[in-house]
């Protein structure tokens, strides 16, 4: 099983390089923020706790995150990989994701890591709030995101790197140029 964890502050271009690693891969797209939104779009219980943490610009708990996450992974016994988008957030939740993983015999193949500055990031979900009207795109919520991101999100990399399993990718760019990039990289596993 081919498993990489894609990671970036918001705005950093996940979503779109995902899909186009998805459709040249035929990886699993594991994105914990799709997995809220659609708990929160079917008024479920955990939906209603977690839209109440993202609109404060909170991050989910590490037991309801890992729970979602570990039911998905399971929802496909016969995928080729996981691409995860958006997780994990803290060394706790990357510690949790490799048990997890490892339980199933799989493990991480590598973190790649999208590089945009807080400029670029800015501009970019400016853009993206306009076009989706996004509740945690909001200027007030979107710099508790990215200052979460930037305070502790980041420490997650030097778990991988100690690993040997992180590659940085510059995420500025023309969108194909980047996504070749990303390819190198996978290809490498």
């Amino acid at each position: 099983m081919l498993n990489f964890v894609l990671f970036g502050p918001p705005g950093a271009g996940k979503g779109t390089q995902s899909q186009k690693l998805i459709d040249q891969y035929q990886l699993i797209h594991i994105s914990t923020g799709d997995l809220f939104r659609a708990h929160i779009k079917n008024q479920s219980p955990l939906g209603q706790r977690v839209s109440e943490l993202i609109a404060d610009g909170q991050l989910v708990p590490d037991e309801i995150t890992i729970a979602m996450l570990e039911e998905e992974v399971d929802k496909n016994p016969g995928a080729k990989g996981f691409i995860f988008d958006g997780f994990p957030r803290t060394v706790p939740q990357a510690a949790a994701l490799d048990e997890f993983l490892e339980s199933k015999g799989s493990s991480i193949a590598g973190v790649i890591a999208l590089d945009v500055d807080q400029q670029e990031l800015t501009k970019r979900i400016a853009q993206r709030q306009l076009e989706t009207g996004r509740v945690d795109d909001q200027a007030d919520k979107l710099q508790k995101r990215i200052d979460e991101y930037f305070s502790k999100t980041i420490h997650v990399l030097p778990y991988y790197e100690a690993q040997s399993k992180l590659s940085k990718v510059n995420g500025i760019g023309k969108i194909d140029d980047i996504f070749a990039e990303l390819c190198e990289v996978v290809d490498k596993y």
